[in-house]
């Protein structure tokens, strides 16, 4: 058996917490100050903005703006600990986690580990499309998107620079929808400025999706305008379609058209990311958690699950909750306030999850908000939509600097129709048609 990893013990009871997203991040902060000893395990040191992901892979704002260190967070918590690991099993009868650091033990766990890209089983779709989950997915991203232009430069063949500068993005929900319209944009005001050579008029963004109406979830109204702000900044909106296979070059589609394209980008859904090790009667479709009102997974007193992960089925949420930063984050507040309840003998409170509503912008000045405020129901697209979705993710971001960092990226890039952000660092995603004829350019 491996080692216990280094962590001293403070006489109060420990609380594990894996993962530090949303969920995670609101209960180690409601439990600042109870009698428990907080341990953070997650494979990265930061906690990720993830609804501003798509604005990294599109130069909008820096990567480091977005993410902030965990123990920057809660360096004033004297009870939080955090360990740099990756959650390899659960042993429930000895009470204890192992990791790539070795064992750490628990009196509570709480399984916040949130969600991963679901590509129901298509390993050729899985090798050649760009997820949108991570910090590192974004920047991917990002690196494709321009390298992309700078390999079409050196193309002679029109197909094969088609291929290049034309996207397909799979899934019409908040994700698709927001990169489609910064694509757009991008190529309306940045890129033929970057690009001269290339003739942006041929750049087609396409959006795939599977139901007839984009922002599912949403108000029809919200659907409908996306849907229109979309096609007059140019996208191609596919609906009632679904992406048969795509070979890294090819998309076919279950209507038999076709199209071609050097990077497709996969936001058409997430599946739940649970750690071996719970009993399988726990683990309902779609990979998420059994829990019951008290975020408690079914058949453990001391095992918790919230967020993304979490299935909380009611008579009103069959299905669970939404995979949402919203009830992620109030499951984590209410959590933190119910292990202080039971540490003090008191009842603990079940959950109610208040909706307050979804947006989503669709470039500069467009967007979409069903707001739920006071009890009533409030829609509104366009300008006065796109400011409020401005200012709710200003504020929700973590860290001052950040906060600051992204607003000066925004007025800035407003203003001038420009952003500093287009470097390529690190990886990409390359696929090259491999029965195809390439002739390159000759520079005289």
């Amino acid at each position: 058996m491996a080692a216990y990893a280094r962590i001293e013990s403070t006489g109060n009871p420990r609380v594990v917490v894996i993962g530090g997203g949303f969920a995670g991040l609101e209960l180690v902060k409601s439990l600042k100050h109870a009698p428990v000893q907080v341990v953070l395990i997650d494979k990265q040191n930061y906690h990720t903005f993830q609804p501003l992901l798509y604005q990294v892979a599109t130069t909008g704002v820096e990567a480091d703006s977005i993410i902030h260190p965990f123990r920057k967070i809660f360096g004033k918590h004297d009870n939080f600990y955090f360990r740099l690991a990756e959650v390899q099993h659960i042993d429930t009868e000895k009470q204890f986690v192992e990791t790539s650091i070795g064992l750490i033990g628990y009196d509570y766990l709480v399984i916040a580990t949130g969600a991963t890209t679901n590509y129901f089983g298509d390993k050729e779709m899985e090798q050649n499309a760009v997820a949108m989950k991570s910090t590192v997915d974004a920047i991917t991203l990002r690196n494709t998107i321009l390298c992309n232009f700078e390999n079409a430069l050196q193309l002679d063949d029109p197909e094969q620079v088609n291929s290049l500068m034309d996207y397909v993005i799979v899934g019409g929900g908040p994700t698709g929808v927001e990169l489609a319209g910064a694509l757009c944009e991008l190529r309306n005001h940045v890129f033929p400025k970057d690009y001269r050579e290339l003739d942006f008029k041929e750049m087609d963004i396409h959006l795939i999706q599977s139901g007839g109406q984009l922002l599912k979830g949403m108000s029809e109204e919200a659907s409908l305008k996306s849907l229109k702000f979309l096609e007059e900044l140019g996208v191609k909106v596919w609906l009632n379609r679904r992406v048969k296979s795509y070979d890294g070059y090819t998309v076919i589609l279950d209507s038999g058209e076709t199209l071609k394209s050097r990077t497709l980008i996969w936001a058409a859904g997430v599946t739940g990311a649970p750690v071996p090790g719970l009993r399988p009667e726990s683990v309902l479709r779609g990979n998420r958690i059994q829990v019951d009102v008290y975020n408690r997974v079914a058949g453990y007193n001391n095992i918790f699950a919230i967020g993304d992960i979490a299935a909380m089925v009611t008579d009103e949420n069959p299905q669970g909750h939404p995979m949402l930063a919203q009830p992620a984050m109030q499951q984590g507040e209410l959590l933190g306030k119910n292990f202080i309840n039971m540490l003090t003998s008191k009842p603990l409170q079940p959950f109610k999850y208040k909706d307050q509503g979804a947006m989503a912008t669709i470039g500069r000045n467009r967007a979409v908000a069903d707001l739920k405020l006071f009890n009533k129901e409030i829609k509104t697209q366009g300008f006065f939509a796109w400011l409020i979705w401005m200012f709710i993710h200003l504020i929700s971001i973590v860290g001052f600097r950040n906060r600051l960092v992204v607003m000066l990226n925004w007025c800035w890039n407003y203003f001038t129709f420009n952003s500093d952000n287009r470097i390529i660092i690190g990886n990409k995603q390359e696929n090259i048609p491999v029965a195809d004829t390439i002739t390159h350019k000759t520079i005289t």
